[in-house]
C-alpha cells in the first residue's frame, strides 16, 4: 500500500470531507504500524541531516485542523529526532495589530524555510481562508480573492526551491469531544483548553465547508494536500511520517563534496604538532 498516494487529494478534484475517513485503521497491525514508524522517523532524521549539508532545497510542512487534532504531538513524534538546528517550528495564532496593519501573508513569509531546512507551520496561511471566513473577519469580497493569493505565493516558494506538504488532520466529531472532554477533566491537561474552543466547535459545519474550498481550490501538483485520518494517534503518526519521509526521498538530498581534499588536509593536519 502506497500511504503517500492514498492520502494525497487529486489535484482538480472537489473535495467531500463526509466522504474520508477519520479511523482507517481497522485490521490494520498496530505494532507492526509502530516499527515503522520508528524506521521513518529515524529515515527522516538521516535525510534531514543531509538535506541541512546540501543547503540547496527547503521543505515546508503546513498543519491545518480543528482543535484537538493533536498537531503538536504529531510534531513531537515525527520530527523529535531530527536536528533542532535544521528544523523551525512556527505557531500562528491571533494576528497582532502589527501583523493586522500588513497584508495577510506578511507575517507568514517571515516564517519560509531558508535552503538546507524544514519550516513546520502549526496552523498556516489558510487560518485566513478559514477562521476569517467563518467567524466573518473579514467580508467576502476579501477573503474569497485570497485562494488565488496563497497558490501564487506557493508557487513562488516552490521555484524558490522549497518543497511544499499541507496535512490535514482529518478528525471526526466524536473523536473531538472526547479530546476535549479529556482537557476539561485532565488536571494536566486543563491549561491546554480555551473558551474560543467551544465557540470554534459550535461552527463545525461550517469549518468543515471552509475547510473542503480551501483544499479543493489551493490544492496543486507544486503543492498537494493530504487529508490524514486522525481518530487513532498511532495511525495518524505513521501516515504522516510516511509522506515526510516519502517527500525527503523524492528530494534525494546528498552530502556536500567536500571543500578540501581530505587527503591533502590530513597530511597538513599532521604536520601541525
Amino acid at each position: 500500500m502506497n500511504i503517500e498516494s492514498k492520502y494525497r487529494v487529486e489535484p482538480g478534484s472537489e473535495v467531500d470531507l463526509s466522504t474520508w475517513k477519520t479511523d482507517d485503521a481497522d485490521g490494520v497491525d498496530r505494532d507492526q504500524i509502530e516499527a515503522q514508524t520508528e524506521a521513518n522517523t529515524l529515515a527522516i532524521s538521516e535525510l534531514q541531516h543531509k538535506l541541512y549539508a546540501q543547503q540547496q532545497r527547503s521543505v515546508l510542512i503546513v498543519l491545518q485542523a480543528m482543535d484537538a487534532a493533536g498537531k503538536d504531538s504529531t510534531i513531537r513524534r515525527v520530527f523529535g529526532r531530527v536536528n533542532p538546528q535544521g528544523v523551525q517550528v512556527t505557531s500562528f495564532k491571533r494576528p497582532t495589530e502589527d501583523e493586522r496593519a500588513h497584508d495577510f501573508l506578511w507575517r507568514i513569509h517571515q516564517h519560509t524555510p531558508r535552503r538546507g531546512h524544514i519550516a513546520i507551520f502549526n496552523r498556516s496561511h489558510y487560518e485566513d481562508v478559514l477562521v476569517a471566513r467563518v467567524d466573518d473577519l473579514v467580508k467576502k469580497d476579501r477573503w474569497s480573492k485570497r485562494y488565488d493569493i496563497i497558490n501564487g505565493f506557493e508557487q513562488g516558494l516552490v521555484n524558490g526551491d522549497t518543497e511544499i506538504v499541507k496535512i490535514y488532520l482529518h478528525l471526526s466529531k466524536d473523536r473531538q469531544k472526547q479530546k476535549l472532554t479529556q482537557r476539561l477533566t485532565d488536571p494536566t491537561k486543563n491549561w491546554k483548553f480555551e473558551a474560543g474552543d467551544i465557540s470554534t466547535r459550535s461552527k463545525w459545519d461550517q469549518y468543515m465547508t471552509a475547510y473542503q474550498d480551501a483544499i479543493s481550490i489551493c490544492n496543486t501538483n507544486h503543492a498537494p494536500w493530504y487529508i490524514v485520518p486522525t481518530d487513532r494517534k498511532w495511525y495518524r503518526v505513521f501516515v504522516i511520517s510516511e509522506i515526510v519521509r516519502a517527500t525527503l526521498e523524492s528530494i534525494n538530498p546528498q552530502f556536500p563534496d567536500p571543500k578540501l581534499d581530505p587527503a591533502s588536509a590530513m597530511k597538513l593536519l599532521e604536520q601541525i604538532t
